[in-house]
């Protein structure tokens, strides 16, 4: 990817929070964009070819008021007939039909070059979003990050945009002005007075809306992350009640991000009428000054009139230069979020010279594991723990014990501190990220099921499972019969979040999708947490098909549910308290006994 050669320098940390306050400095603003104009590398052709049709269109542009000139000087004064004019009046009409033509061809050429840099820029942020570990989302917020990867990346549009048609718009510029000072440079210089004049107003213009752009896109980033929060915890919001108090909360950002654009627009409508007042100044230059020095006899009509039109084309492109600087400073501020993201050197990566994890048995070994999110404030504390081939251990413990992070550093979501997890005797750092989550399969509390059918959903991880593939695994797990009872049977689509479904026929699918994917690791994070007593004997069922012949760690809080684990691991504040079988820890009248009574009261109470 062309954005990944033109990396910066200076890479960022996952560690990172994402600042929507902080300021572009010139020289940042003008690196940033020269770095999404590398990317012009990968469509050297597009751009070349667009250049000389934008070459064609300047010499066309150019050379008709020369014409008019000839027309008016050597036809016009001097009484000759319309027949003699005919040769001049059909190039003229020629001039006319490849300016048309050539400037609507670089139009088109220009449109499909930015949309290919920004399809480009979004795959490139996309790829880096997915490879950034679970440490940066830890940090960030969704609703901030979507805001970049969207809002910001269709803002990268307009630099783009802008970039392409000031830097034509500025040949346009030396091309007209050149036309004039080569047919009067008295006329010429007076012309190019006036465009003097503009840089000083676009300079003072510049201190100050850069600033006001730059609000205005820290306030979209705190709508998006408020929008993003109150959907994505809809549920909590409307079961509590805090829709009036959250839709304040919105309105408050929606009214600052109201006021921040309205601000940054004024500074937009302040440039054009300068610009255009210079324009009108200019032309009022060239027609005083030439037509004193047409009636003075030192200027011929035609020279005057070829100027007046050559004013006009000369302040066309300023203005759109004008228009287009006020359009790329909008945009410079998400040029420099954008490039943030991309900036983030990812901390979980393959190590040079990481092999492919062959085939698993499924041993895995903690060997004195100890774990941090923050400094100073341990998760883990010398974990030692084996499992063997084909073996379900069952993590239990408080919250905040350590079990989730056990599993997600057996995932590499994170490295260990100190110590290191092996597979097989092999450390998992030192073989490929991809080789070994093609090994494991994950089934949550909250079985997460993706847009798209029944069948797209269980070959998630597995794209190249047959349907008998799919069939076989929906029968173990006993959710075949529903599926196929569907109006389209596993072509049936899934509903937003899986809402057509029950928790317990999410769960089904989710463990379908695990079992056809064949893993020889199976981790399970409070996977019958949040079902019914009726889909728990269902999906206990499915459980003991998943769960054969494969290693599997168990998370639980419902310990009814993992009283036929092989072995028990108790965690108390980072270390292993104790661990056996369920009936061994039962006698102990240690920490799982405890948890075990606490189980069976909340058992007790729900059951009355």
């Amino acid at each position: 990817m062309a954005a990944k050669g033109q990396a910066s320098e200076r890479r960022r940390s996952e560690y990172i929070h994402l600042d929507d306050t902080a300021e572009v400095g010139q020289f940042e603003a003008v690196r940033n964009v020269a770095r999404l104009f590398g990317l012009l590398m990968a469509y050297k052709r597009q751009a070349a070819l667009a250049a000389m049709v934008k070459a064609v269109y300047i010499l066309s542009l150019v050379a008709i008021p020369w014409v008019i000139r000839l027309l008016i000087d050597d036809y016009v004064t001097k009484g000759r007939p319309v027949s003699e004019m005919a040769p001049l009046l059909l190039v003229l009409a020629g001039l006319a039909a490849i300016q048309y033509v050539s400037q609507r061809a670089n139009g088109l050429l220009l449109l499909r070059l930015g949309h290919g840099l920004l399809y480009d820029l979004r795959v490139a942020v996309f790829n880096q979003l997915l490879r950034l570990s679970m440490t940066f989302y830890d940090r960030n917020q969704v609703g901030r990050v979507m805001s970049r990867a969207q809002s910001d990346v269709q803002q990268v549009q307009g630099v783009m945009s802008a970039g392409f048609q000031a830097f034509s718009e500025l040949f346009v510029l030396i091309g007209v002005a050149g036309g004039m000072l080569a047919m009067d440079i008295r006329l010429g210089l007076i012309s190019l007075v006036s465009v003097v004049l503009i840089f000083p107003v676009v300079i003072f213009w510049q201190k100050y809306a850069r600033a006001a752009y730059i609000k205005a896109r820290q306030t979209v980033a705190d709508v998006n992350a408020r929008l993003q929060e109150n959907l994505t915890a809809v549920r909590v919001v409307q079961s509590l009640g805090r829709e009036q108090a959250n839709m304040r909360g919105f309105d408050e950002a929606n009214r600052a991000s109201e006021r921040a654009n309205i601000e940054a627009t004024k500074f937009g409508a302040a440039l054009m009428p300068s610009v255009e007042a210079l324009n009108a100044i200019g032309l009022a230059l060239v027609i005083s000054v030439g037509g004193m020095m047409t009636l003075a006899g030192s200027l011929e009509v035609g020279v005057l009139v070829a100027f007046s039109l050559y004013i006009t084309r000369f302040f066309e492109p300023v203005e759109r230069i004008a228009h287009e600087y006020n359009v790329l400073q909008r945009a410079i501020a998400s040029t420099a979020r954008i490039f943030e993201i991309l900036d983030i050197e990812p901390l979980l990566q393959d190590k040079p010279g990481a092999k492919a994890l062959p085939t698993i048995k499924g041993a895995v070994r903690y060997d004195g594991v100890s774990f941090h999110y923050a400094e100073g404030s341990p998760v883990l504390r010398g974990i030692d723990l084996e499992i063997e081939p084909g073996e379900t251990v069952a993590l239990v413990g408080p919250t905040g014990a350590g079990k989730t992070t056990l599993v997600s550093l057996l995932m590499r979501f994170y490295d260990v501190k100190r110590g290191r997890i092996t597979i097989d005797g092999r450390d998992i750092r030192d073989v490929t990220m991809a080789s070994l989550s093609g090994q494991m399969g994950v089934v949550l509390q909250e079985p997460h099921l993706f847009a798209g059918t029944v069948a797209e959903n269980i070959r998630y991880s597995h794209a190249e499972a047959s349907d008998d593939d799919l069939a076989r695994a929906a029968r173990a797990v006993g959710i075949h019969d529903f599926i196929t009872r569907l109006e389209k049977g596993y072509d049936t689509p899934i509903e937003e979040g899986g809402s057509n479904l029950s928790v317990g026929q999410r769960q089904l699918v989710s463990f379908a999708r695990a079992l056809v994917a064949d893993p020889r690791i199976l981790i399970l994070d409070e996977a019958t947490a949040n079902i019914d007593t009726e889909s728990e004997m269902l999906v206990q069922k499915a459980l003991k098909e998943l769960l054969r012949d494969r290693t599997a760690l168990v998370i639980a809080h419902r310990l009814s549910t993992i009283r036929d684990a092989d072995r028990i691991v108790a965690l108390e504040d980072g270390r292993v308290a104790e661990r056996g079988t369920h009936d061994e820890l039962a006698a102990n009248a240690g920490l799982y006994a405890k948890l075990l009574s606490y189980s069976d009261a909340a058992a007790e109470r729900s059951g009355s």
